[in-house]
């Protein structure tokens, strides 16, 4: 399908809803096309601007949806509309559940051992006929990647769901594709936790209003509040910044 790509804030958003992105994503595992699948928020496009290689990674990725409603707030502001938020962990699910379908092989990495384990514990009751042909937690070193890289190689899962925090996981992807691997790389963050019950998720209808930050806040103020608060508010600047230079 031809897709509707945005430029703002010195990175790409492609005009997606969700049922595309699942669409699009199961034409690249159809052809056996490698795809680095991305989502932005606020928090990522603040660090994507300060930091060239991860600007860099994410601004040659094939998908890039728009994972957090500040971004579908920045788009109508600047006069760009996306048409909805792709949350990371709704689309991991929907693509889990695209893999049960079409007998797609999946391979979950990141997260705490027992985390990780009690992910695919629950994902195998909920989803008895997928595919899952591995699993490893998230806590290994630089010199392990290429181990990593080749028990891939060997498994050759068409999906990778990465939950390891920014930017770990975009530069660990990245070398992954340049090791030749052919899957779909999706970074999921902290959605294991989420699945596994390790953290709650917020209601429907605080999702539904923007506020999931702040939900996340609540649960974890001393690590959350510096990177919301003020990472919100560098963000409001820069999509004012950019609809005032644009109009100049």
């Amino acid at each position: 399908m031809l897709m509707e790509r945005i430029e703002m804030l010195e990175t790409y958003v492609d005009n997606l809803s969700m049922k595309e992105t699942v669409s699009v994503v199961n034409d690249f595992i159809a052809n056996k096309r490698p795809l680095h699948l991305m989502g932005v928020n606020a928090d990522k496009i603040n660090e994507l601007r300060r930091k060239p290689k991860l600007k860099k990674i994410i601004n040659s990725c094939d998908i890039i949806n728009a994972d957090g409603a500040s971004v579908v707030w920045a788009s109508k502001v600047l006069g760009k509309p996306l048409k909805e938020r792709v949350a990371g962990i709704d689309l991991m699910c929907e693509l889990i559940k695209l893999a049960e379908e079409k007998g797609y092989s999946v391979y979950f990495l990141g997260a705490r051992q027992e985390v990780v384990q009690d992910t695919v514990d629950i994902v195998k009751k909920q989803y008895p006929d997928l595919n899952i042909v591995g699993y490893r937690n998230g806590y290994f070193q630089k010199k392990d990647w290429t181990k990593i890289a080749e028990e891939l190689r060997n498994l050759n899962p068409q999906i990778v769901f990465v939950g390891i925090t920014s930017p770990l996981k975009e530069y660990l992807v990245d070398y992954f594709q340049k090791q030749k691997l052919s899957c779909v790389f999706m970074g999921v963050g902290g959605s294991f936790d989420v699945v596994s019950g390790k953290i709650p998720r917020a209601p429907k209808w605080v999702q539904d209003i923007g506020m999931e930050w702040l939900f996340r806040v609540i649960q974890e103020p001393g690590r959350l509040w510096k990177r919301y608060f003020c990472g919100n508010v560098e963000f409001i600047v820069s999509v004012y910044k950019e609809k005032y230079e644009k109009r100049k």
